[in-house]
């Protein structure tokens, strides 16, 4: 009896102490800075303690996406927040706090979100901050250089003809061809050909490595959905890390021996470091000069690591790859569905081969319908429909203050469907990339590559 009294005293007193806890809990977070910014926004009803956590995680990809587009409409494209843990999340769907954002030179630090592609691509390019991210991207960007994508035209033209011969095939077979599988392999084959200077074949690594890209991405998706996830000894516990590190093994393994093989025959072409430099390199039309060879230099010159080269390397495959494989999709699927355009389109195509069996560089410059064709594919469907940003400053944003710790996410799925800047969104018009309607818009309307100094190096 008296065994039984003391364990339900105790069973009391833990359930008290746990109130308790969460009372304390609430109130501070009630004093955060971040609550008292929060009432400045529109947004969901924001519950004790769980705040609106139900409103942006714990659901699947597809409800997720949906529910965002929800939240948008619902506040006909203005601004809106979400309160998660105490931390400001301010869902950025207008142009003006888009501009306010994108254009700081401060504000330049990606959210906590990018920390769950760490293991994979590691503190590069797409992941760094403040004088690390001021380094890469100097050392980068002159691989971008426009002579050097003309040295790559004839990687573009045969990828081009491999992908016709293989929709062809498929139609004369009366195939189903599922685009997405097809346009990864065909731009993971361009971007290692022309970043890394390797050509893939059929063998099992570069087999393997393929498919461990997609699986790489998929985990990484589902983590971010869920918070539970994101604590580590979970996500271990659970097996998703042992299964995350036996998918990253022979990823990384793979990148290491393209990089060292691009390294031999990089100092046995120029064993005189001294001699190069980025203007000889990347000023050189005759020869192909891979972004890997920019980052060997540069590590040469004692400017990079070894672990910074395969940083760098497995950014640019991934998000080289595919994010342009989805914008390929996206393309086919309007031009599929708009006769007209498709029409005009193929007519101004035909001209072009007519007149320059043979395209260059310039032959593609002067196609400028298929140029607004593009541009409008990549604003109703923009591959990367979300960038994060973390907030590390104290800002004022169109007269609201957003305090330092808070995140700003960037809907740009929903900005480029602003009424107010694209006139009936939903509709396929290329002719809003004449030039006279451009100079109509804010330029912060449209940014499917971001803007200002974190805009796309690829873009």
């Amino acid at each position: 009896m008296i065994q039984n009294s003391i364990t339900m005293d105790g069973f009391v007193s833990a359930i008290v102490l746990a109130v308790f806890a969460l009372i304390f809990y609430e109130i501070y977070l009630r004093t955060r800075p971040s609550y008292r910014a929060a009432a400045q926004f529109p947004g969901s009803k924001v519950f004790p303690i769980v705040q609106n956590i139900f409103t942006v995680l714990f659901m699947s990809q597809t409800r997720a996406f949906a529910n965002a587009r929800k939240l948008a409409n619902a506040y006909n494209n203005q601004s809106y927040r979400t309160l998660v843990a105490g931390i400001l999340i301010v869902e950025a769907t207008h142009h003006k706090d888009v501009e306010m954002l994108l254009s700081s030179s401060r504000l330049i630090t990606k959210s906590p979100f990018y920390r769950l592609t760490y293991p994979f691509i590691g503190i590069g390019l797409l992941n760094s901050t403040g004088e690390k991210w001021h380094q890469r991207r100097k050392i980068l960007t002159p691989t971008f250089h426009f002579n050097i994508l003309e040295g790559f035209l004839q990687i573009f033209h045969e990828e081009c003809r491999r992908l016709v011969v293989q929709l062809e095939e498929d139609a004369a077979q009366g195939c189903t061809t599922v685009l997405q599988k097809l346009f990864s392999t065909v731009t993971l084959n361009t971007i290692c050909e022309t970043a890394m200077g390797i050509k893939l074949d059929k063998s099992e690594k570069s087999e393997v490595y393929k498919s461990n890209i997609q699986d790489v991405g998929k985990i990484i998706q589902l983590q971010m959905m869920n918070p539970l996830l994101h604590v580590g000894w979970i996500f271990r516990m659970i097996g998703y890390k042992s299964k995350f590190d036996k998918i990253l093994q022979p990823i990384h393994a793979f990148t290491k021996s393209i990089i060292q093989h691009r390294r031999d025959a990089f100092h046995a072409f120029g064993s005189d470091v001294d001699s190069l430099s980025e203007e000889n390199v990347h000023m050189n039309v005759k020869q192909r000069y891979a972004m890997l060879d920019s980052l060997l230099l540069a590590e040469a010159q004692q400017r990079i690591d070894a672990k910074g080269i395969r940083e760098e390397v497995d950014t640019f495959t991934f998000e080289g790859h595919d994010t342009t494989a989805s914008a390929l999709v996206f393309l086919f699927l309007v031009i599929a569905n708009e006769n007209t355009v498709q029409e005009r389109l193929y007519e101004e195509i035909q001209c072009m081969f007519k007149s320059r069996p043979n395209p260059t560089m310039q032959s593609y410059s002067d196609l400028k319908y298929m140029d607004r064709v593009i541009k409008e594919s990549l604003r109703i469907y923009p591959p990367v429909p979300f960038i994060s940003r973390l907030v590390t400053e104290d800002v004022q944003c169109n007269g609201k203050v957003i305090p330092k710790g808070s995140f700003m996410n960037v809907h740009i799925y929903d900005l480029h469907r602003d009424p107010e800047q694209f006139s009936d969104p939903e509709r396929f018009d290329p002719d809003r990339f004449l030039p006279e309607s451009v100079q109509r818009r804010n330029p912060y309307a449209y940014v499917p590559f971001s803007a200002g100094l974190r805009n796309c190096i690829g873009e």
